[in-house]
Parts: C-alpha cells; structure tokens; sequence
C-alpha cells in the first residue's frame, strides 16, 4: 500500500474514533442531565389513580380476580386481547376486575412509586359490589404487575391468592427514563428497592434487559432490602417463571421466592411452574393456572 494511502486510512479511523468518543461523552452528558433533574421528592401526578373496568354476571356472589398487566401499561385484562381467557374466568364461576395502574387516563403516565394503597382502595371498592364475593380475592399480575401481585398480597391480607407470572421477587426501579426511584410506594412513601446503577447502563441502551437487571441483583445488601414479604400473604401462592426469560431472571427469582416460603413455614400452598422458554410463553399455561385457583383458592371460597 502506498504511503498516501495508508495516511488516509489513519486520518479516517482517527476521524471516526473521534465521532465515536464525541457521541459517547454527548450520550454521557444526556444521561447526567436525564438523572439530576429528575424530581425524586415530588409524587407523580395521578398519584394514587386507576382505571378498571369490573365484568361480573348476574347470579349470586362470585369470588374476584383481578388482573393486573405488566411494563406495556395500560388496561391489558380490559383489552379484546384478553378476551378470551377473561371470559373463560367467568364461564369458571369467578368475576375479574380489569386494573390499570399506570399509563391510563386516571392513573400516573409512568410505572414510578406506584401507590399500593391506591390500588388496594380501587380493589375493595370493586369487592363491594352485590356480584362480587368480598371474601375471596385473588390477584394475577405477570412481570412488574406480577412484582405488583406479590407486594399488595403481602400487605394486605384482604388478597387470599396471587398468581405471579414471571415476576421479580423484590422492588426494582421505576419505568422513568432517570430510573431513580421506587417504582412502588406505600402510604405515600416509596419502597426500600434495588437501585439502578451505572454499570447496569451498556445492557440497557443495547436492549439486553435480563442482563442489566443480574447487574442490579448482584448488589445482595439492597435485593435483601427490597424484598418482596411473600411469607406474609394469607393464601396459596403461585409462581409461573420462564426457563429461558430475556427480560429478567424470573425463574430464579422464583425459586429465591419460594426457598423464602420454605424458611418461614409458610402455611399455604405454594407452587413453581417453570414454563420452557421465553418471557411470554408462560401465557400459554392458563389451563394449569385455572386448575391452580379452582383446587386452591375458589373451592376453600365455599
């Protein structure tokens, strides 16, 4: 190669290593802004608010369901995508209470310091209705709602069942672009929870979620902090985990769930379904959550 040519593929390799370093310190300096003015004291607006949607027949008192969706937001149980299987709970004998707890037109814009209360009050509300059998309240949540179905169970003993569908077993951080605080909160007051780290930062912005949350969980002092109190729920507890989950390690952080379970003797029944797979093949196994909730909760209702 000539000498002229190889100066010219210096100065380009140096040309772009300088646009690289240029747009890595501007991503840096973004990030920085991003996470200083991010307001960690004020709650959110529509703190405390939900939006559900009751579906009940006529006919006597049922036992309730309520269904809580995960990161997407929203009302998914109200959705026609949840149709099917929703109307399959009220051919089985159950009323389901559709919740959407942040990403509504009544609740806060984002998953952060969601408030437990909030969505305990819109729950009991609903147990009040004359199709609805106060008595026997069950909550199905997958992902962070299945973070959220654990955490109001293990506060409020009204909830007697939780099926947790590739859920996390501690509090992580909110859904906010600073991801700086809680992304649950109780009596106004955010939860003990796993904070984000900078090292968690690479696996974030090149999508890969499973390994920035093992970054967050390799720090033990704060997983033990946030850990969720399942040993408190006053009912049958089931965990739907996934053997090959790209988003969290949700099978591993149902066992650690249920090795807690074990070392406090809890009373109630608790399973482990490990579905082969990714984070959403577990919504395939609806049938065995059914059979769980009619041997387990709806027949301990009469």
């Amino acid at each position: 190669m000539e000498q002229g040519a190889v100066s010219k593929t210096v100065r380009i390799c140096g040309w772009t290593l300088g646009i690289v370093a240029v747009l890595a310190l501007s991503l840096g300096a973004w990030m920085w802004w991003v996470v200083a003015r991010f307001d960690t004291e004020t709650l959110p607006a529509r703190h405390g608010g939900v939006d559900v949607a009751l579906f009940a027949r006529e006919g006597g008192k049922r036992p309730l369901l309520v269904g809580l969706g995960g990161s997407e937001g929203g009302n998914p149980w109200a959705s026609d995508r949840w149709r099917s299987q929703r109307e399959r709970f009220l051919d089985q004998g159950y009323a389901m209470l559709a919740l959407g707890y942040f990403g509504t037109p009544n609740s806060p814009q984002h998953l952060d310091r969601i408030s437990l209360d909030g969505v305990h009050a819109a729950i009991m509300a609903a147990a009040r209705d004359p199709r609805v059998d106060s008595r026997c309240i069950a909550v199905i949540g997958g992902s962070r709602g299945g973070e959220l179905a654990l955490l109001l169970a293990s506060h409020f003993p009204e909830i007697r069942a939780v099926v947790a569908i590739v859920p996390g077993s501690a509090v992580f951080p909110a859904l906010t672009d600073a991801m700086t605080t809680a992304g649950f909160s109780l009596h106004d007051q955010p939860l003990p929870y796993v904070p984000m780290t900078w090292g968690a930062t690479p696996d974030l912005l090149v999508g890969n979620l499973r390994g920035a949350f093992e970054t967050l969980m390799r720090d033990e002092a704060a997983m033990a902090r946030a850990a969720i109190p399942v040993e408190r729920i006053a009912g049958p507890v089931l965990f739907v985990s996934a053997s090959r989950d790209e988003a969290w390690p949700s099978r591993e952080m149902s066992d650690a769930m249920m090795r807690r379970l074990q070392a406090h003797r809890f009373r109630h029944r608790a399973e482990h379904l490990v579905v082969a797979g990714g984070h959403a093949e577990p919504l395939d196994e609806f049938p065995k959550v059914e059979a769980f909730l009619d041997t387990h909760f709806k027949q301990a209702c009469r």
